[in-house]
C-alpha cells in the first residue's frame, strides 16, 4: 500500500548513501533497513551520476532539475507499474530540496532529512567560510556570477573541483531553487528533521523550512549528525562519516514512523 522512496543527498552518492570513492557510512542503508523491520516498502536507487561513474561513461553537464525529473519518474513508476497508493518521498540534504519539488506532483507525504531551508549560494557561502575564511571575498564573487547566469572568471586551484566548468550549469540551477519557497507548495503531511550535532546542515535550517510550511512537523534529534550517527563527543563526528559499521540514531526511524503512523500511511 505505502513505499518510502530515498534520495541520497549531493555529489556521488549512491543508494547506500555512501560517496563514491571517499566517505562509506551505510547512512541510507540502514535507514531503509530500519524502516523495513517496521513494515514499510522502500525503494533506493542510485542517482544518473553515480550510475555513469559505476559504468565508466562520460558525465555530461547535468543541470539540477534532472534529479527532479528522474525522482518524478521513479514516483511515477512506483504507482503506475508497482500499483503502490501512497509514496512518501523522503529526501537527504540536496535529496531534500529535489523531494520537496518532486513531491508536489503524486506524493502522500514528505519527509526532510537534513535539508537546507537557505539557497545553496548561501549554504556554500556558510561552509565555505567556516573552512577557507581567507577565500571569502573570491567565493561571495564566484557565487555572485553563477546566480546572475554568468561564467565566474580565475577561479583559484582550491575551488576548482567545486566551482570547475563542468558544476557551473548545475549550480546556477540549484541555485535558483529556495527551499522554503518549496515546501510553503506541499498540501500533504510534511515532517522535518535534523540532527543537533549537524555540522553541515545546521538546525536552524530546518527552523526555517518548518516555518515555511507551518503545518508541518519539525523534530530536532538530540546528538545525531549529518549522515544520521549517533555523536558523543564532537571529534567523533567526521570519523562517523567513514565508519559503515556505525548503526544510526534509533530516533529517526521511530520518528519516521510514528509521523507515517499519525498520517494513517
Amino acid at each position: 500500500e505505502s513505499v518510502i522512496l530515498l534520495i541520497a543527498g549531493s555529489g556521488p552518492t549512491n543508494r547506500n548513501g555512501n560517496s563514491i570513492g571517499t566517505a562509506v557510512n551505510n547512512s541510507l542503508k540502514f535507514l531503509a533497513q530500519g524502516l523495513a523491520t517496521q513494515n514499510y516498502d522502500v525503494f533506493t536507487y542510485d542517482k544518473r551520476v553515480v550510475y555513469l561513474l559505476k559504468n565508466n561513461k562520460d558525465i555530461p553537464e547535468l543541470d539540477f532539475k534532472h534529479g527532479i525529473t528522474d525522482a518524478e519518474t521513479i514516483v511515477a513508476y512506483l504507482k503506475n507499474h508497482l500499483k503502490y497508493k501512497n509514496v512518501i518521498i523522503a529526501g537527504h540534504s540536496q535529496g531534500s530540496l529535489v523531494g520537496m519539488v518532486a513531491a508536489q506532483k503524486n506524493a502522500a507525504a514528505f519527509v526532510s532529512l537534513a535539508g537546507a531551508g537557505n539557497s545553496i549560494d548561501i549554504i556554500l557561502k556558510e561552509q565555505l567560510n567556516k573552512q577557507a575564511p581567507m577565500l571569502d571575498e573570491k567565493v561571495s564573487e564566484i557565487l555572485s556570477e553563477l546566480k546572475k547566469g554568468n561564467t565566474p572568471k580565475d577561479v583559484p586551484m582550491l575551488l576548482k573541483g567545486l566551482f570547475g566548468g563542468k558544476n557551473q550549469k548545475f549550480l546556477m540551477d540549484w541555485m535558483s531553487y529556495n527551499p522554503t519557497q518549496e515546501i510553503a507548495k506541499l498540501k500533504i503531511p510534511v515532517l522535518i528533521i535534523n540532527g543537533n550535532k549537524d555540522i553541515q546542515v545546521e538546525p536552524k535550517e530546518a527552523e526555517l523550512l518548518h516555518l515555511a510550511n507551518k503545518k508541518s512537523d519539525l523534530v530536532i534529534i538530540d546528538k545525531m549528525n549529518h549522515v544520521f550517527k549517533t555523536i558523543n563527543a564532537d571529534e567523533e563526528n567526521l570519523k562517523s562519516y567513514t565508519d559503515p559499521k556505525l548503526s544510526i540514531n534509533t530516533e529517526l526511524v521511530s520518528e519516521m514512523v510514528n509521523f507515517l503512523k499519525k498520517n494513517k500511511l
